[in-house]
Order: C-alpha cells, then sequence, then structure tokens
C-alpha cells in the first residue's frame, strides 16, 4: 500500500517539472495524429491555449512539426536500438520518445534538459516503469546521433514514386524542401498604407523583413516573429499568407467593380486579398462548410473589408441550389487538392494522405471545374488554383477540361508562378521561398 502511495506522487512531483506539461500535450497530439489519423492543425487548435507561456506553446508547434518532419529517422532508429516493438496500444509512449529525439536532433535543445524533462513526462504520463527505458533510448541518441536517412525516406513510396514519375529533375529538392520550416510571408493591405512604409515601421521594430519582386503586396521574414509583434497586424495592415497564394490575385487580376465567385473561400484569405486592392469588386465569397463561414467573416472583418463581400454556405459543384443564374466575370477555384506543395506547413500530410485520396481528389476537381465554368460569363476568367505539385490534380486535370469543354481556352501566365506546365504554371516548394501551387488561367470564349 506504501508504494502505491508513492507511485502516484511521482507523477505530480513530474508534472510540475519545468517543461513536463509541454512534453506531455507533444505526446497526446502526436499520438492522436499518427495513430489515429487526427489533423495536427485540429489537435494544436485545442492544446496550445492550455498552456499560458508563448515560448511553451511555440515549444509544442516546434516538436510536433519537427517529429512529423523527421519520423521515419525516428522511427528507425527506435526499431534499431528497441529489442521488441512497442505495442499497438503503445501510441502515446511511442509518441513522447519520438518528442525525446526531436528535441535531441531537430531542435538541438541542451541534452540534460532534453532528457530529464522528457522522462519526467513519461513519469507525468502514469509511465514509471518505462521511465528507465525512455532514459536509456534518449540517452543512446545523444551518444550515437539519429541515423541518417535521405528526405525521400519520410515520404509514402506511393507519393514518393508520383513525385520521381512528374519532377525526376526536381524531385530529391522537393523532397529535401519539403521537410524544411517556412519562411513567414506577410501580405500588405493596400487600404492601410504602402509596402514600403511597412517595411519602414518593420526596420523600426528591428524586425528584418525584404519584399519580394514577384508580388507588390508581399513581405518575407526571414526569421518568423509572433504576429502579434508585428506593427498594424491587430488593425489588419499586416495578413499571414505565404508568397505563392499572394500571387492569385496577380493571376486572376479582376477589372475593377466586376462579379467575381470565390468558390472555396475559406480562410478567406485570398477574398480578402481581392478586395484590399479593389472595394468596387462585387464578390461572393462561398463555401461548402457553414462552420468554415466564421473564419472568412473574421478574416473580412481583421482586414475591413466586410462591406464590400457577402458570404454564404453553399456546394459550388452543385449551383442549381443556390446560384441566381447571374453570371461571373471572374471566378477562382482554389480547389481541394493533395495539400502536397505546403508540407512544410501541413507535416501530417506524410501520415493522411492515401493513394485512393487522389482518385477522389480529382473527381471533386473536374466537378467543380465544370460547374464553376458554366456560372462564368463569356469573355470571363477562371482561375484553377491547387497547392498540390501532382500533374494528375493539375496539368493533367486542366488538360483533361480543355478537352471537354469546346468554348474554354487558356491565357497564358508569366514565369513569375513558376515553371511552365501546357496551360498552367507550376511552383514546386521552396522556390523563390514560397509553397508549392499550381495556376492555370481559362478563358471562356464568347
Amino acid at each position: 500500500m506504501t508504494q502505491l502511495r508513492q507511485d502516484k506522487q511521482v507523477p505530480q512531483r513530474a508534472a510540475t517539472a519545468p517543461g513536463v506539461p509541454t512534453r506531455v500535450l507533444a505526446a497526446k497530439v502526436l499520438a492522436q495524429v499518427i495513430g489515429r489519423g487526427r489533423s495536427l492543425k485540429a489537435e494544436l487548435a485545442k492544446a496550445l491555449p492550455t498552456l499560458d507561456d508563448s515560448r511553451d506553446r511555440a515549444l509544442l508547434e516546434a516538436l510536433c512539426f519537427a517529429v512529423l518532419r523527421r519520423r521515419g529517422a525516428y522511427d528507425a532508429a527506435l526499431a534499431q536500438w528497441m529489442q521488441r516493438p512497442l505495442g499497438v496500444r503503445e501510441d502515446e509512449l511511442r509518441a513522447l520518445l519520438l518528442v525525446g529525439f526531436a528535441q535531441l536532433d531537430a531542435l538541438e535543445l541542451p541534452a540534460h534538459a532534453a532528457l530529464s524533462a522528457t522522462v519526467d513526462a513519461a513519469r507525468a504520463m502514469g509511465r514509471d516503469r518505462q521511465a528507465g527505458m525512455v532514459n536509456a533510448l534518449l540517452r543512446r541518441a545523444q551518444r550515437d546521433g539519429i541515423p541518417a536517412q535521405p528526405a525521400r525516406a519520410a515520404f509514402p513510396d506511393w507519393l514518393a514514386g508520383m513525385i520521381e514519375q512528374d519532377w525526376p529533375e526536381q524531385a530529391e529538392d522537393v523532397f529535401a524542401a519539403s521537410l524544411q520550416p517556412a519562411p513567414l510571408w506577410l501580405r500588405v493591405n493596400r487600404q492601410h498604407g504602402s509596402r514600403e512604409a511597412v517595411l519602414e515601421q518593420l526596420a523600426a521594430a528591428a524586425i528584418e523583413a525584404e519584399a519580394s519582386p514577384l508580388c507588390s503586396d508581399a513581405i518575407r521574414l526571414p526569421v518568423p516573429v509572433p504576429v502579434a509583434a508585428l506593427p498594424g497586424f491587430a488593425a489588419g495592415a499586416l495578413s499571414v499568407q505565404d508568397l505563392s497564394a499572394q500571387q492569385v490575385a496577380d493571376a486572376l487580376a479582376p477589372r475593377p467593380g466586376a462579379r467575381v465567385l470565390d468558390a472555396c473561400a475559406a480562410p478567406g484569405g485570398k477574398a480578402a486579398h481581392l478586395l484590399e486592392r479593389d472595394p468596387s469588386l462585387q464578390l461572393l465569397a462561398l463555401d461548402i462548410d457553414p462552420r468554415r463561414l466564421k473564419r472568412i467573416s473574421e478574416t473580412f472583418a481583421r482586414t475591413g473589408v466586410g462591406a464590400q463581400a457577402r458570404v454564404l454556405a453553399a456546394d459550388a459543384a452543385a449551383p442549381d441550389s443556390w446560384w441566381d443564374g447571374q453570371p461571373f466575370d471572374c471566378i477562382l477555384l482554389d480547389a481541394p487538392c493533395s495539400a502536397t506543395g505546403i508540407i512544410r506547413r501541413q507535416p501530417d500530410v506524410l501520415v493522411h494522405r492515401r493513394p485512393a485520396d487522389i482518385e477522389a481528389l480529382v473527381a471533386l476537381q473536374a466537378r467543380l471545374l465544370d460547374a464553376c465554368f458554366r456560372m462564368l460569363a463569356p469573355g470571363g476568367t477562371l482561375l484553377y488554383a491547387t497547392c498540390s505539385i501532382l500533374r494528375e490534380e493539375n496539368q493533367f486535370q486542366i488538360e483533361s477540361f480543355l478537352q471537354r469543354t469546346p468554348r474554354a481556352g487558356f491565357l497564358p501566365l508569366g514565369e513569375a508562378f513558376g515553371h511552365d506546365s501546357w496551360a498552367g504554371r507550376q511552383r514546386l516548394p521552396g522556390e523563390e521561398g514560397a509553397d508549392g501551387f499550381f495556376y492555370a488561367r481559362l478563358l471562356k470564349k464568347g
């Protein structure tokens, strides 16, 4: 009985040690993502508010991202160093070991603190009997280092094969860039002032920043900072948005006063950008998920463009249920896709994506293209965009659409949008410091 009371006391003491709650949370988040197929973004959204210190929140995110980027190497180390693999019900303990490896390997935290906090985290999780094993494995990682693996090993074989088939000369660079942390890109709200003025404000705040020649509203921060530290962010003068996403506004380029549809609008950043550039646009922001409309409205409110836009929960692939029959001059179809161009921002893509997903997404994209083109006015422009790098979702998708749609043509885009991909342009991850993205500008013949 005395021993039982002592066992109960140990986790309580361990749980209060500095850094322990963050490691425990990281293990729980990763167990949900890796073991149960949960979304990293959704799990972090629940976990981050439970940490009061911004440094702990930053560490939690860094640990989760590092583990997912290097999971192949860490799993290989566990397989090599453990005599018996962990059981199928040991998701949280396995995740905690990966968290320990990430601290020593990717984040290069001080070894003593990393080992101590992770072993205490094991005890705080009720794993007193395994604390010694956790300590031994982390000391092995500290002494020997994590065995090296090529970046390709982080990708499922089927996905790596598709990338190599589509981009044989660039595949190794794609693998490597997808496993690197992404820089912080900012979008300047023209209704609040010029990019030059924002650069001066950032310099005055001792924040290093550089303007991009590829988009007149884009600023890159080589060293990311919390958005709360950005002058003007709370007032809507700045938004966080990757360069590739910002270039959508350049590719669509609606005329003043045009009737515009953003067919898959959530969370609303691209629609807000269009309205920041031209408040005269008659813009309808559409999304199939009513729960996501709140995100669009919040984006519009913060950036000050809400009065110029209408928000609607509806299915762009089924216009007969909501469309009034009045054609749109411009349509942005930022289509659901595999997200293979933004793995550096969503590393759980490496865990969740399956071959069957691609087939289903391609079919959905085709339905959306056909439905949206029907709503386009003669002479109007439809911009098809994805954050995928797979030709099946991009170049081949557009080829098929043009073959079955006699009234459709395409308008070429310039080199600023990436590699030539027949009727479109493809940027690969990390090129120009930006995300992987595809653009195809389609024209409805009169």
